[in-house]
């Protein structure tokens, strides 16, 4: 008896393993518009291997595909934003990427794709609340869950106080704070429905001293780190992890080499005089993995070269 129903289970088993194989196919079949492109659909022999924090696409009982949570970066630029968007879809995570400039995306797009992933660029500007409204819902609604929202737009500019303009600082703000704001409450609205979720927020030395000639940035980036504060508190109980990272040094890119080419010389993968966008990527991925019994609101990443600047006021 008991090993006739041994069988009789190997069979369930069996039976189950087959629909699993068929859903994973007709998911394979899936293609996905990408600013006019398709991404190649992930076979069983090309499918990313998970990290026990990643996205995964289990089958539904009706035999439907489950939406693949979304990693939205607003702010994919060539540094960290981009990033941050080869980390997370290469975990498994559809990466939505946006920026005002959405041409600019096509590169990224067709870089994750090419390594196997799931990415949509789309055109944003993110200090108009109607744009930002309609994109988490429309990526909600078309995508899939919003699982981590990544704001790293900059506005990183230096004018001396006497020639800093009302418009100049405005602006200033309106990017880096009101824009952080924006997308950091609409994907609150979303993420606390389901009692979960990452917010990241990439700050910048600014976000903790002024400095002289960058009055608008460091009252900008201060700003978004109270925001931030106040976010973590609030949204905390509810189940979303808030974080902000301090960037504490020049992250390492063509533009950063061309304004500091002797410190740029002088980098090494030994001993690094700039910050690594993939370094960073993988912080953040990190802060999003944290368990919520250890859960990180703030913390700051330089290369060990760098003097740390934590409690300095000047």
């Amino acid at each position: 008896m008991e090993t006739l129903k041994h069988k009789q289970n190997l069979s369930g088993v069996e039976a189950a393993v087959a629909s699993s194989k068929q859903v994973s196919e007709r998911i394979a079949q899936r293609r996905v518009d990408v600013l006019g492109y398709h991404l190649r659909p992930i076979t069983g022999d090309d499918r990313l291997s998970h990290a026990p924090c990643s996205s995964s696409v289990p089958s539904r009982r009706d035999g439907q595909e489950t939406p693949r949570e979304v990693a939205l970066i607003v702010g994919a630029g060539e540094g960290i934003g981009s990033a941050i968007a080869r980390k997370f879809a290469k975990a498994g995570y559809t990466a939505c990427v946006s920026r005002r400039n959405g041409d600019k995306l096509e590169q990224l797009v067709k870089q994750i794709q090419a390594d196997g992933g799931h990415a949509i660029g789309y055109a944003l500007d993110a200090r108009r609340e109607d744009q930002v409204v309609k994109l988490l819902r429309t990526i909600e609604e078309s995508v899939g869950p919003i699982a981590v929202c990544v704001f790293n737009v900059g506005a990183n500019v230096r004018h001396l106080i006497l020639d800093t303009t009302a418009r100049v600082y405005f602006k200033v703000w309106e990017m880096a704070c009101f824009a952080a704001f924006l997308t950091a409450r609409e994907a609150a609205k979303h993420m606390t429905a389901r009692g979960k979720g990452t917010i990241l927020f990439t700050g910048a030395t600014a976000s903790m001293r002024g400095a002289s000639g960058f009055a608008a940035f460091a009252g900008a980036k201060a700003a978004k780190r109270a925001l931030a504060q106040a976010m973590a508190r609030e949204l905390a109980p509810q189940g979303i992890h808030v974080a902000h990272v301090v960037i504490d040094g020049p992250v390492d890119g063509e533009f950063v080499r061309s304004l500091i080419p002797e410190r740029a010389a002088q980098d090494t993968a030994e001993r690094p005089t700039l910050v690594r966008p993939d370094d960073v990527a993988a912080v953040f991925y990190m802060l999003h993995c944290q368990p919520r019994s250890a859960w990180t609101f703030e913390l700051d990443v330089r290369p060990w070269t760098e003097a740390c600047h934590c409690n300095r006021v000047h």
